[in-house]
């Protein structure tokens, strides 16, 4: 039996990238993981044509040991979020864990000319679509998902746990405020980390804690396919990446300890959680945080 036998997960953004990182460990424990996200093995896909769909990723949770359900739905929509919490309260599912991985920064760009190009613009040349792609496909989503997941967790005694991503953070202060990247990418962040740490304030009572992951360089699907040639791999230290699953175990390994409150309202390294806790990345790495 899995450590995570009998827990309930939801998994927002996990089509690919870091969500599905995260379902496919949380599958490796034994839980039960709703994979919620847009995209369907039969829908439309993306836009720049990235794989992965819900469907894939909970098949994938289910081979490994886990039950993967697939959920549709686009978490920056709140009547399509109310629908599969709706769902879920109906079928008197008691969620144990959320993990918030949606990043609609993908959207807005199909190429590493177009995100190098988009990266290093002033914000008064930035298409005013930035603002949703990172403000909704981001800290909304965040908001949307966690509220209605706490609703369902403050009728429990037992709470629940929920957990986000961030970026840009070094040991106290946002990079992206010191210069370090565009503006709305840092607003962007800097909105998910205070939402974060006023949730837990807020949970606290309800015994539901909430926890914010600073993970390093991710080999998402997108990263794959936009470092394509052996120049931009050395440039961006490709050799120092991670796989998605590396956060996710970090969230495994918090879903299973009993202590995971006194973590809550802060930021954690995944790196340093690994040590912490003792797992490795899939390839049995012990992976430093990523310098970039």
């Amino acid at each position: 039996m899995g450590a995570l036998s009998g827990r309930i997960a939801v998994v927002a953004g996990a089509s690919r990238g870091a969500g599905k990182g995260i379902a496919l460990a949380l599958g490796d424990a034994g839980a039960t993981v709703y994979v919620v996200g847009r995209t369907t093995i039969d829908g439309p896909k993306p836009a720049d044509g990235a794989p992965g769909s819900i469907d894939e990723t909970a098949e994938a949770v289910t081979r490994r040991g886990g039950r993967g359900i697939p959920l549709r739905a686009d978490c920056t929509n709140a009547r399509e979020v109310a629908a599969i919490f709706d769902r879920l309260e109906r079928d008197r599912v008691e969620i144990d864990v959320l993990a918030n991985a949606v990043w609609g920064a993908a959207d807005a760009n199909q190429s590493m000319d177009e995100w190098m190009g988009s990266w290093g613009q002033p914000f008064w040349e930035q298409s005013p679509d930035t603002w949703t792609h990172m403000m909704a496909g981001g800290p909304y989503a965040y908001y949307l998902m966690s509220a209605r997941a706490a609703r369902l967790m403050t009728k429990r005694k037992k709470g629940g746990l929920i957990v986000g991503l961030t970026d840009g953070y070094v040991d106290g202060a946002d990079a992206g405020a010191a210069g370090m990247g565009p503006l709305l990418w840092s607003l962007s962040h800097q909105c998910i980390n205070l939402l974060m740490r006023g949730m837990a304030a807020e949970g606290k009572k309800k015994k539901i804690a909430v926890v914010t992951l600073m993970p390093g360089f991710m080999r998402t699907e997108r990263v794959v396919r936009l470092l394509a040639t052996d120049a931009l791999k050395k440039q961006f230290g490709f050799a120092k990446s991670e796989s998605t699953e590396y956060i996710g175990r970090a969230v495994a390994a918090l879903a299973g300890d009993p202590n995971v409150g006194q973590k809550s309202g802060r930021i954690h390294f995944v790196a340093d959680l690994a040590a912490e806790y003792g797992f490795t990345d899939v390839d049995g790495r012990e992976i430093p945080r990523f310098a970039p």
